[in-house]
């Protein structure tokens, strides 16, 4: 009851908006403004579950060819359920976020095996499934089925935050199921679809984070920020923890039939999964690191190796940390032997691994330096 008194107490100006007019308005500018997506292509539960997992911490434009790809290997609930997990992460190479791919895999075969290839249209049920948060439960059930469920992400707290004039921290978790509320309110029962579609494509074409185009918006009679000058105060969101910087020495290493060594981080932690060369993290500044990273790899690998010039520097950005990596190039002089995480490749071999965006950075390094 107190949280519901809350809830009620943020969105005060939801009793000083027009409902409807304010749904017409919103789905008639989509209507006529709606960017051409492949997703939108029809109204596919799976088509509009890949699409909105691979747009979480991603761009638009990024994600369009990945999606086509993607869908192109794996066009069905039973395709992907059957697929080898190493070609789900190579469908996936350069997307980050790669716990997203597992997931999704593990949920569509749950799909398959429970709900005999359907994606469920039972809020409680979709929830259920690995990787499907609230957001893209709501999406899915509205985008697909028609539900009006609310679907809360960045873009649609930016612009209620606004219209509303809610003044909740946005990054807590709690703050949420106040603007699920307020969608619930205002959300479209006759087009749930292209209400909760309009939302999202309004804060990421028109109700910008910096510099919104309040002109240009077509709801902007129903902003109370607007009307009251508030709209750059808004979003409230708190910074979050400082980000650490890791300083990494890496090495492309081949042997002497011209194969590179590869090797497959653990199964659970950051880039699960993936294939990457050698490197460590360097922890002990009065040692060099070419030696640090040769005597981890003696050591992790039973793999002598010598270490050459360096092929460049790369900074790759994570959402809480920096990687600062010295890329080298090196030889592999004795290999203990081959293991399932640790593997001698040709470069035509290589293609079929799955690295991350940082090592297909250093790969390119290697690449050019050998041109020179």
């Amino acid at each position: 009851m107190e949280e519901q008194i809350l809830i009620n107490n943020e969105i005060s100006q939801l009793n000083k908006i027009d409902a409807a007019k304010f749904q017409q308005d919103l789905i008639g500018w989509f209507e006529a403004e709606q960017r051409d997506l492949p997703w939108r292509k029809d109204q596919d539960p799976y088509k509009v579950w890949v699409s909105e997992i691979m747009l979480q911490q991603t761009r638009v434009d990024t994600v369009i060819p990945y999606f086509h790809n993607f869908i192109e290997q794996f066009p069905t609930i039973e395709a992907l359920s059957n697929a080898d997990e190493e070609k789900v992460l190579k469908a996936w190479e350069g997307l980050g976020y790669y716990s997203r791919a597992r997931n999704l895999q593990s949920a569509v075969r749950e799909v398959h095996e429970k709900y005999d290839g359907k994606v469920p249209n039972d809020p409680k049920e979709i929830s259920s499934l690995k990787g499907v948060g609230p957001y893209t439960a709501g999406a899915i059930l509205s985008i697909a089925y028609g539900i009006p469920e609310p679907a809360v992400d960045g873009n649609v707290m930016r612009v209620l935050s606004r219209i509303l004039s809610i003044w909740e921290d946005i990054a807590k978790a709690s703050s949420r199921k106040v603007f699920e509320e307020a969608v619930r309110k205002l959300i479209s029962h006759s087009n749930p679809s292209f209400f909760n579609q309009a939302l999202m494509e309004l804060g990421a074409l028109i109700c910008t984070p910096t510099s919104p185009s309040c002109l240009l918006c077509p709801v902007r009679e129903h902003c109370h920020a607007f009307h009251e000058g508030t709209e750059k105060d808004l979003p409230i969101k708190t910074k979050t923890k400082k980000h650490r910087h890791v300083q990494i020495v890496a090495a492309v290493l081949r042997n002497n039939e011209g194969k590179f060594l590869i090797h497959k981080r653990p199964s659970k932690g950051l880039l699960a999964n993936l294939w990457e060369f050698p490197n460590v993290e360097v922890l002990l500044p009065h040692i060099n690191e070419k030696e640090q990273l040769k005597d981890a790899v003696k050591e992790l690998f039973k793999t002598d190796i010598e270490i050459d010039e360096m092929i460049g520097q790369i900074e790759h950005v994570f959402s809480h940390l920096t990687w600062n990596i010295n890329a080298y190039k090196g030889q592999v002089h004795f290999m203990e032997k081959e293991a399932e995480d640790l593997r001698l490749v040709t470069a035509e071999e290589m293609k079929e691994f799955s690295f991350s965006v940082s090592h297909q950075k250093i790969l390119q390094q290697f690449i050019e330096s050998e041109e020179e």
